[in-house]
């Protein structure tokens, strides 16, 4: 299962809730808006992205890292590893 099990739905909303923030930006585009209006929207939905990503990370140090912590071994190895790989993708975007 899913760390984000519990929270499908909220995070289902927060998507649809990014997705239209990008249709919002097709449209401004569409219409020839000011670019930094557009940019400015662009600012909001990264930082939704980033937003949404820092509460899948949580929940999946929360779930599956501590669940595999607590079997230890190699799989809490590689779950860390994942876990350290997905924090340095984040950090670097």
């Amino acid at each position: 299962m899913a760390g984000y099990s519990g929270s499908k739905q909220e995070h289902a909303m927060r998507l649809r809730r990014i997705e239209g923030q990008i249709r919002g930006l097709q449209r401004m585009v569409d219409e020839d808006k000011y670019c930094i209006d557009i940019l400015t929207q662009v600012s909001a939905a990264t930082s939704a992205l980033k937003s949404f990503s820092l509460s899948l990370l949580e929940e999946h140090l929360a779930h599956c890292v501590a669940e595999a912590a607590q079997k230890g071994g190699p799989e809490a190895e590689a779950k860390v590893k994942e876990a350290s790989d997905a924090i340095a993708r984040l950090v670097r975007s």
